[in-house]
């Protein structure tokens, strides 16, 4: 029976040799460790929820990922210190849109402490989607509208995973906004 490293060698090429540790490893870091995970391009999301009090929370996330097809689950982490976190763990349901270019502003209003949600938007078109009654911007990239699925323990931040329960893209023309090394950019190509 052939081993799967033996398979790996025909399909791949044989692995590279790992190298050696450093005798001492880099001083590890907040600073170091936001520099090379800047390094790391992401999308800009605008996260959003309704309190149970009815009062719109949101919040610029680029820690943002898809989790499972099976079921359909995606994830982002919410820093304890948001007035967000309450909310979004109170409600269970809230929603993601995936921001363009052009909503820099945006994204940078939402991303300071403090913000009121309300008036960021106020000049910004935007609808309550259908299964969360969250915030959804109407000229998103892609909307996606979920139900708290779990939750777990990060550090300073909650990981919180949600159920996809709807989904749309009213704008997959428009480029996206990313971040990287600590600041707003395009992406190549674009």
């Amino acid at each position: 029976m052939e081993s799967a490293a033996r398979r790996a060698d025909a399909a791949f090429g044989p692995a590279a040799p790992v190298p050696p540790l450093a005798a001492e490893p880099d001083e590890v870091g907040q600073r170091r460790f936001r520099d090379a995970m800047g390094l790391f391009p992401t999308g800009v999301t605008l996260l959003t929820t309704r309190a149970p009090d009815g009062l719109d929370h949101g919040m610029t996330a680029n820690s943002v990922t898809s989790v499972s097809l099976d079921p359909l689950l995606l994830l982002v982490c919410v820093e304890h210190a948001s007035r967000l976190h309450t909310a979004l763990l109170a409600s269970g349901l809230w929603a993601i849109s995936v921001l363009p270019a052009h909503a820099e502003p945006l994204s940078r209003r939402l991303a300071r402490r403090g913000h009121s949600t309300s008036e960021a938007l106020a000049a910004v078109p935007h609808h309550r989607g259908p299964r969360t009654g969250a915030l959804l911007l109407d000229d998103a990239l892609s909307t996606v509208e979920c139900r708290t699925w779990a939750t777990h323990p990060g550090g300073d931040h909650t990981v919180v995973i949600g159920e996809v329960i709807a989904l749309a893209t009213p704008r997959p023309d428009l480029s996206p906004l990313a971040w990287h090394r600590g600041r707003y950019t395009g992406l190549a190509g674009d």
